[in-house]
Parts: structure tokens; C-alpha cells; sequence
């Protein structure tokens, strides 16, 4: 079969080979036929070394397709059926998943560390445990969640991950308050969301940041009451909240130095969300003295920051409603063979997500 594979972390480009074959089928697995991929701006952090992954891999994590087979014991799928790939799915019986934080379940970065396809030269790893980047993959059965028949593939694919992690931030990590003053730094396909769930929230002042002009613009079609470029923040912050700062500030980039400007951007007492996945050896700096005397909340928000699959559930609800714009997310559409079109756009900015048709 296809897929697109990086044969050393550092490379710039994928290599779309044709002989690939998906491994691992088993009791307690499935094999999906991917049929929509979405580029996420972690797939580009994973190839750069930013996100550890072992390598050779495919990228891709934000997936959907239609379930081929399914192992033994695997009772709640059949072929046929419709599904978005989980690339962090609950295991339900850890620490995590027992307190009800079934997005800090360890159970799907265990699954990055076991083969999910080979070739003739070896072994090849799927991103994240996935590996939508390819024509079939096979995952654990919790990867693979069931959707109704009245969501496209391509939708499903941005809930399996942008639209979740941004939605998320807004909705279960900070729970926006009606009125309140919002700016969201970085905004792609993530940050959209994220304004989208501040706009769902009633948030009275959303401020989009971005260097890109055309993220800009479509930010203010998404729910943003303005949108500026990171060299205008400090002004907005002057005329928006009269120089205090804003309610609450997510971070949607995953660098120190814009999470050091989210955090100069947010009031005392205000609340800063890092949604963005940065590198480990990237620190954010911060005083003992500003921590404590400016009160601010830094909240981290992991893949939307609640249960996965409920997150699932209300995003198609809230689609489905007309309440969010989740087509209006695919600027871009290339097939598996211009993958790496695909990645310039995104490194460009002129994408909020490009949907790879396989």
C-alpha cells in the first residue's frame, strides 16, 4: 500500500512510497482504511525532532476512515462501519482515567513505541501511534471511535484532533466566562477552534494573533472581534482592556517566547492557556515573585483538556447545530501523492488545515 514516510527525523520532505504494508493486526485490533487525513502542525513538529518520535514514521494523527477487519474480541465494530481515529485513546483502568482524566492516559504513548507498518529496508513507527499519513493502518480497537453516517470523512478527521484540542481549551481547560476579554496567539486550524469555543462561550472581546495576514482575516469569519498582528498585541491589550490585560490568553504556538508574551498579555489574576505542544528542552521563565504577586492562572490543556470522547460527541452536536464552522477549516485539499505540498502550506501559514485525500 501507500504512505508517506520520513526516513530520518530532520528531513524536510516525505517520501511516498507504495510498499508499505500496515502490521500488528490482532486480537483486540483493527484495520481501518484511512479516507481523510488532516496536516497538524504537531505531524511538522515530529518530523523536526521538536516532539519526540522514533523513526523511520509516518506522520499523521488526525484521521478517519472506514473499519477493513477487526480482531478477535473486538465486539463493538464491524467492517464497514465509520470511524475517527483516536490517537489517544482511554484505557479506562489506569491512576488517570479513574479520576475522570481520561486525556492524561498514558495507554496511546505507549503505542508510539511499537512498529506500525514495515518495509522491505525494516521497521516503520506511526506518529503518535497512528500514522494516518497511509492508505491503511491498524490500531488498537480504542483508536478507532464510531461516527454517525451524516459526518464526511474530512470533518471527522479535524474533530479526531485541531478541532478537539481547540474546542477543548476554550470549553473544559477554561471554561470562558460570558463577557469576558479573550486573545488567542496562533491561529491555525487549533486556534480557530479555540476562538470558535470563546465565541460558543460568549466571550465579549476576541482578539485573534497571528503574523499571517490571511489567518488573520479568517479569524474574524470564525467569531474574532479583531485581529492583529503579535507586534500590535500591546497596543490592542492598551484599547481593548485599558492596559490591565486580557481575561484569559491561550497559547497556541507551543514556544517559551510566546508563551512569555501570552503570559505579559493576561491580567492579574487572569488565566493563561498553553494549548501548544512544544519541545522538552524549550523553558518558559518566570519569577518566584511575578508567580506569586500577579496571581495568574497557567492552565496547560492536553487534547482539549476533558473525556475524548464526549469531546467527540459535542463537537458533531455542536456541527451538526450550525454552532461551529468546521468546513470553513479546509482551506487546502492535495492527495497522499503532493503530501509535501501539503506541508508547505502549512509551514507558509496560508493553511488553517489542508485535508489529504487518501
Amino acid at each position: 500500500m501507500r504512505a508517506a514516510v520520513l526516513h530520518e527525523i530532520g528531513q524536510d520532505k516525505l517520501d511516498v512510497l507504495d510498499d508499505v504494508e500496515a502490521v500488528g493486526f490482532g486480537p483486540g485490533r483493527v484495520r481501518i482504511r484511512v479516507r481523510a487525513t488532516g496536516l497538524c502542525h504537531s505531524d511538522l513538529s515530529a518530523m523536526a525532532g521538536v516532539l519526540p518520535q522514533p523513526g523511520p514514521f509516518v506522520p499523521g494523527h488526525e484521521g478517519a476512515g472506514e473499519i477493513v477487519e477487526v480482531g478477535e474480541g473486538v465486539s463493538h465494530l464491524k467492517p464497514g462501519d465509520r470511524v475517527v481515529v483516536c490517537w489517544l485513546p482511554a484505557c479506562g483502568t489506569c491512576p488517570a482515567c479513574k479520576r475522570g482524566q481520561t486525556h492524561l492516559c498514558l495507554a496511546g504513548f505507549l503505542n508510539a513505541g511499537t512498529p506500525n507498518f514495515k518495509r522491505p529496508a525494516g521497521d516503520v513507527f506511526g506518529f503518535a501511534g497512528t500514522g494516518t499519513f497511509a492508505e491503511e493502518v491498524v490500531v488498537d480497537a480504542g483508536c478507532a471511535v464510531p461516527i454517525p453516517d451524516d459526518v464526511p470523512f474530512d470533518i471527522a478527521a479535524l474533530i479526531g484532533c485541531g478541532v478537539t484540542t481547540g474546542l477543548g481549551a476554550a470549553l473544559n481547560t477554561a471554561d470562558v466566562e460570558a463577557g469576558s476579554s479573550v486573545a488567542v496567539i496562533g491561529c491555525g486550524g487549533v486556534g480557530i477552534s479555540a476562538i470558535q469555543g470563546a465565541r460558543l462561550k460568549g466571550a465579549a472581546e476576541i482578539v485573534a494573533v497571528d503574523p499571517v495576514a490571511p489567518r488573520r482575516e479568517a479569524a474574524l469569519r470564525f467569531g474574532a472581534t479583531k485581529a492583529i498582528s503579535p507586534d500590535e498585541l500591546a497596543d490592542t491589550k492598551q484599547s481593548v482592556t485599558g492596559g490591565e490585560g486580557f481575561d484569559y490568553v491561550f497559547e497556541v504556538v507551543g514556544r517559551s517566547a510566546t508563551a512569555r508574551t501570552a503570559y505579559e498579555a493576561t491580567r492579574r489574576g487572569g488565566t493563561l492557556v498553553v494549548v501548544g505542544a512544544g519541545a522538552l528542552d524549550d523553558f518558559l521563565q518566570l519569577s518566584m515573585f511575578e508567580l506569586f504577586f500577579d496571581e495568574k492562572r497557567i492552565l496547560p490543556s492536553m487534547y482539549g483538556g476533558g473525556d475524548v470522547l464526549r469531546s467527540y460527541e459535542r463537537a458533531i452536536a455542536l456541527w451538526r447545530a450550525g454552532r461551529i464552522d468546521l468546513a470553513g477549516l479546509i482551506t487546502h485539499r492535495v492527495p497522499l501523492s503532493d503530501i509535501n505540498e501539503a506541508l508547505d502550506q502549512m509551514r507558509t501559514g496560508v493553511a488553517l488545515r489542508t485535508c489529504i485525500e487518501i
